[in-house]
C-alpha cells in the first residue's frame, strides 16, 4: 500500500500540477517534458471516464471500468471523483521513477493534491490559474470536447478548486503560454528537477 512507504527517502521530487479544466495543464506538461534541462517524468492517471478522440490507453490515461477502478483503489497514491468520474494515480510507477531520481509530475485535481500532501509532505504543489473566469469559459467552449451541462459543471468545479488551492505552494497565471512555461520550468529547476542535480 502507498501509505506504508516513506516517500521522503526517495531521491526524486513529487510535483502536483492542478488547475481548472481549460487552464492549460496538459499543454504545459507536454512543453515541460520536452525541456532537456529538466529531469521530469509525467505520471499516467487511471480514470473511469471514456477516452476522448485521440486519447490512447496507457499513454493519456489508464481507462478502467468502475469495477476495475475499485479493484485497484488500494494501489492508488490518491483518488477523487471529478466531473462524475473516478480518477486516481497508481502509486508504484510513481515510486519507481522517484527512486530513479526523476521528478514526477502528477496532473490531478485539488482533492487529489490534498491527499498527496498528506502522504508525501515534501511534494511541491503548483496551481495553474487562468486570467479570469470569462477566459476559462471561452477556453472550455473553444476546445469543443464537452456538452453544455459538462461545461457548466466544470465552471462550478473551477470556482471550488480556486478556493481549495490556497494551500498550494506555487500559483502561476497562464495568461501567456511561453511565459508560463518559462516560469514553471524555473520553479521546477529550483525544486531539484534540473538535469544536472543529484
Amino acid at each position: 500500500m502507498a501509505e506504508v512507504l516513506d516517500w521522503s527517502t526517495l531521491p526524486g521530487r513529487l510535483v502536483v500540477l492542478s488547475g481548472a479544466s481549460g487552464s492549460g495543464k496538459s499543454t504545459l506538461v507536454r512543453r515541460l517534458l520536452g525541456r532537456a534541462e529538466l529531469r521530469l517524468a509525467a505520471s499516467v492517471s487511471a480514470t473511469t471516464r471514456p477516452p476522448r478522440v485521440g486519447e490512447v490507453d496507457g499513454r493519456d490515461y489508464y481507462f478502467l471500468s468502475p469495477e476495475q477502478f475499485e479493484a485497484a483503489r488500494g494501489d492508488l497514491l490518491e483518488s477523487a471523483e471529478v466531473h462524475g468520474f473516478s480518477y486516481g494515480t497508481p502509486a508504484e510507477p510513481v515510486r519507481r521513477r522517484l527512486a530513479e531520481g526523476s521528478c514526477v509530475i502528477l496532473v490531478i485535481d485539488v482533492q487529489g493534491g490534498m491527499q498527496v500532501r498528506e502522504k508525501v509532505p515534501g511534494a511541491l504543489l503548483v496551481f495553474v490559474q487562468v486570467p479570469d473566469p470569462g477566459e476559462l469559459e471561452r477556453r472550455l467552449r473553444d476546445r469543443g470536447t464537452d456538452d453544455e451541462p459538462t461545461i457548466l459543471r466544470r465552471l462550478a468545479n473551477a470556482r471550488r478548486e480556486q478556493e481549495l488551492s490556497r494551500s498550494y505552494d506555487v500559483h502561476i497565471v497562464n495568461d501567456d503560454l511561453e511565459r508560463c512555461v518559462e516560469e514553471l520550468a524555473g520553479v521546477l529547476a529550483r525544486a531539484r528537477c534540473g538535469g544536472g542535480e543529484a
